[in-house]
């Protein structure tokens, strides 16, 4: 994998998840288009399957899904009335082409395959178990774990499988299953990864944003709920709710920074939500300025509810070049350091002599912050007062977010005021975890371990062991 020039002060991505079934046509066009929308959770690996005539066709490889499919004859072979696609960056597993979904098994009755978004923390002890038994892995992710699991259930009913998986496993997951004649998906206990249930004239769809359902002209239905299991197949449309109560505990990184701005997740219009966090980030840390300015895309939303709110002008102060890859490679560590002022450039009129309030959605490490401080600095801005529209991340994920190791957090190891010294800012306020609740219009149904160390479930001594 390349090196990311400015997201590497982001938590990374983790993946898409996406499934058609339709009465009527061929499917695999369908899930292209809403694999292209849900690109930005994952731009390691792309794949399709789709199923016809009691035959699994797949194909996928490493790469964004425009390279995967450049060769237009790949998609066109790809023919069926049901499929899933996946969009990939690797938690758990290396980055390889081995690793790449959909994933195909063989079960007592045929054939399924299976795309998996977030992260199963005991998948090594059941792996073992597996092996112990007799089953042989092809990959390095945990993904392949749950497969296999619910291919070793599955006698006559997959239903019954799936549920006595789900009573096995500990982590996050949205799964999207298809059998030769089913389309079946999945949402952990705590609903912590997303999913959502889309209808079109002829049939359904399985995305883990609603973006994807627009992709395709697929009207938002609802939101899967955690724990439960809905099925689709030609007698419609049915579902297995979880008969144990279960606290929603939603990714709350879906709504800060993961999630494309224009979906709606849990209910939760995503755009509103980041505008309204900027408004309180605006009245909990005011400050006396010329203008704001956001680090784009991720900030822009916060950045004008931050200007809304204040009274300061909103202006554009960085240009993204969108032509350089999220994977762009730095060759060297000299390179790397110059990775920003490629990725970003400085509207030198808009905030030389300026008092500059610049809004970003969240701080990793830090040094993306210290660069950008400094490249306004260097244009001529007076001040430059960070924003960020999230509280600090002190704590590592073990869900389905690459976070770095504790140690290079800097929330964990650096209070606000030295953080502040660090990125040589004149002032930096993060947004309260209360203010953030609070912007999403919902209670507390939210996972903020990252924040708090607050886990919605314990972490299993493998988990842990990823942070030593």
């Amino acid at each position: 994998m390349g090196f990311d020039l400015m997201d590497e002060d982001k938590l990374k991505e983790e993946c898409g998840v996406m499934g058609v079934y339709s009465k009527v046509q061929n499917v695999s066009h369908m899930i292209y288009y809403g694999l292209y929308a849900l690109q930005h959770r994952g731009q390691e690996s792309a794949g399709i399957a789709v199923s016809k005539d009691s035959k699994i066709d797949c194909y996928k490889d490493m790469g964004l899904v425009s390279q995967v499919f450049s060769d237009k004859n790949k998609l066109e072979r790809l023919e069926g009335n049901i499929g899933v696609g996946h969009v990939r960056y690797s938690t758990t597993g290396e980055s390889l082409a081995v690793n790449a979904q959909p994933l195909i098994v063989k079960c007592k009755n045929g054939e399924m395959a299976l795309v998996h978004n977030g992260n199963i923390v005991n998948a090594r002890s059941i792996r073992k178990i597996l092996e112990s038994e007799g089953v042989s892995f092809q990959t390095t992710n945990d993904s392949e774990v749950m497969a296999n699991m619910i291919a070793r259930y599955y006698k006559d009913d997959i239903e019954k499988a799936i549920k006595g998986v789900m009573e096995i496993v500990k982590g996050s997951y949205a799964l999207i299953i298809m059998t030769e004649d089913k389309l079946i998906g999945v949402r952990d206990n705590q609903g912590i990864r997303p999913l959502c249930l889309g209808k079109t004239d002829d049939g359904y769809v399985l995305s883990s944003e609603s973006c994807g359902l627009d992709a395709i002209g697929a009207e938002l239905v609802r939101d899967i709920e955690p724990g439960e299991i809905v099925i689709i197949d030609k007698n419609g449309i049915r579902s297995i709710f979880n008969d144990k109560w279960n606290r929603k505990k939603l990714c709350i990184f879906e709504i800060i920074y993961f999630a494309r701005p224009d979906s709606i997740i849990d209910g939760i219009n995503v755009y509103s939500a980041r505008k309204e966090a900027g408004k309180i980030l605006s009245s909990e840390y005011p400050v006396d300025a010329d203008v704001v300015i956001s680090v784009p895309d991720s900030g822009t939303p916060a950045a004008i509810g931050y200007a809304e709110e204040s009274g300061i002008p909103y202006s554009i102060g960085l240009i993204k070049n969108r032509y350089i890859g999220r994977t762009f490679i730095s060759p060297n560590q000299k390179a790397r350091e110059k990775g920003v002022e490629i990725k970003l450039n400085v509207i030198k009129e808009n905030i030389e002599g300026k008092r500059v309030v610049l809004v970003d959605d969240s701080i990793v490490r830090g040094t993306t912050s210290k660069r950008i401080v400094n490249m306004l600095k260097k244009a001529g801005a007076k001040e430059v007062h960070l924003r960020v529209s999230s509280p600090s991340v002190s704590y590592p994920c073990y869900f389905g977010i690459d976070t770095p190791y504790r140690k290079y957090l800097i929330g964990a190891n650096k209070t606000s005021d030295e953080i502040c010294e660090m990125i040589n800012a004149d002032s930096l306020g993060f947004l309260s975890q209360e203010g953030l609740i609070k912007s999403t219009g919902k209670s507390d149904q939210f996972c903020s371990a990252c924040f708090n160390g607050d886990y919605p479930m314990e972490i299993p001594r493998e988990g842990l062991e990823l942070d030593e």
